[in-house]
């Protein structure tokens, strides 16, 4: 007889849908972040919108509580409503938020970064990921007075990166031709493309890690092989920087790049990114244009000083590494007792780790994990597969996240046996419109 899910009462979702069917007509995707919106969801019933959140937990706009594992795709690194962060808001609110001038801020807020980031001598502020990556590519092409870019991982929306991926809509075949997608922790792979492009590449921008973490001695090559051939390396810290080390993945792994950019946790969901690196090529900022309005916009900026300065007080990483290391012993020690480790693995390191699903039984993996985040609402826990913990999540939440795949694992075996997986799902699985990584 198959198993019957076991997670708590089904949730009502009217107000979301409501508002959804509103939102559609003036916003597309609903939704202002692609990986935000429903496409990353099963077509089912699902909350579409969430109103608030306290700590590691936010509350959808039908008042369903849910513990939340996507963390806002990561900015959130010490909980929601954090109080110390909070008060840094509204006392810089009260003296003013965007000036005429430069604001004493910006000098704190990159000192503190030179001191903590190995490459950063000098800093520039942007608003998003996308702000930082395509200035440091700007840059690097302009230094090396070259066109062509070597991109592994995920860079941003702006041309120059999102013309190499299945979302190149809108991107002239010119600048789609002047980016090399290069697999991770593939160094043979990487030597073929700059000999194919000898003298032509100006800069190789990668995520030094991901889920997957870099093979020994990979960056050090990336670094030695990238200096050989003339051109700058590029580490894209938004996902990594404040979480796997106060200094980002260079620290961590001592490989220093020529220039980084980071952002995501650094204001504990304010918006900012950085893009930092060597002076003798963070000065030529000043011969491109770089430039916008909101970069000094100092309420972003005094939330990631106290920040940071809460990282580092209350050794939030160290917790954080704790956390998701116990957490994927735990689940994977689940996953073997079901039998399924054929089938599904936590992978990643402490700091960052997901649940990788593997085709079983005739079904795609975008099928079974369409289940799986079924039975994760229905735990009352909101899932994208990874599991982006912040200071907020401790024994308790890791202990229901870990009871949630306790009952889970095994309808999904279940459901895999009897091929059933679709069947008990209620509603059309995720679709596959977009992968950002190649690793």
């Amino acid at each position: 007889m198959a198993k019957k899910a076991t997670g708590s009462k089904k949730f009502k979702y009217a107000k979301s849908r409501e508002l959804f069917e509103k939102a559609s007509t003036v916003i597309p995707l609903a939704s202002q972040t692609f990986s935000k919106s429903y496409v990353s969801y099963y077509k089912g019933d699902i909350p579409f919108f969430v109103e608030r959140g306290k700590g590691a937990y936010v509350w959808d706009v039908d008042g369903n509580k849910f513990l939340d594992l996507i963390c806002a795709l990561l900015p959130v690194v010490l909980g929601y409503d954090y109080k110390p962060v909070n008060k840094a808001i509204d006392d810089q609110m009260r003296r003013g938020i965007s000036f005429s001038l430069p604001h004493p801020l910006e000098y704190q807020l990159a000192k503190k970064l030179t001191e903590l980031i190995p490459c950063a001598e000098m800093v520039r502020f942007g608003k998003n990921g996308t702000d930082v990556t395509s200035a440091a590519v700007r840059l690097a092409r302009y230094i090396t007075k070259r066109d062509k870019v070597i991109v592994c991982g995920y860079h941003g929306w702006q041309d120059w990166y999102i013309g190499s991926t299945t979302r190149n809509g809108g991107v002239p075949k010119a600048v789609q031709r002047l980016t090399i997608q290069a697999p991770f922790n593939d160094i043979t792979a990487l030597e073929k493309i700059y000999k194919d492009n000898k003298g032509e590449i100006a800069a190789m921008i990668i995520e030094p890690m991901h889920y997957q973490p870099p093979v020994k001695g990979y960056l050090k090559q990336v670094k030695e092989l990238t200096h050989k051939n003339g051109a700058l390396l590029i580490f894209d810290e938004i996902v990594t920087g404040f979480r796997i080390d106060l200094g980002g993945a260079q620290k961590y792994f001592n490989v220093v790049p020529d220039l980084a950019t980071f952002g995501k946790s650094a204001g504990n969901g304010m918006p900012i990114s950085m893009l930092v690196g060597k002076a003798k090529h963070m000065q030529k900022v000043e011969e491109i244009f770089f430039s916008g309005t909101f970069g000094g916009e100092t309420l972003s900026l005094a939330a990631t000083l106290k920040t940071i300065e809460e990282i580092e007080k209350r050794h939030v990483i160290k917790h954080i590494w704790k956390q998701g290391e116990a957490l994927k012993k735990e689940v994977n020690g689940l996953i073997k007792k079901n039998n399924l480790q054929d089938t599904l693995e936590v992978e990643g390191y402490g700091w960052l780790t997901s649940l990788a699903i593997k085709p079983a039984a005739g079904f795609a993996p975008l099928e079974i994990k369409s289940y799986f985040q079924q039975e994760m609402l229905r735990h009352h826990i909101l899932t994208l597969g990874a599991h982006n913990m912040s200071y907020a999540h401790g024994d308790k939440e890791r202990k229901l996240i870990v009871q949630a795949y306790r009952e889970i694992l095994p309808l999904i075996a279940d459901a895999l046996k009897n091929k059933t997986i679709l069947k008990n799902l209620e509603g059309q699985p995720i679709q596959d419109l977009f992968r950002v990584r190649n690793n």
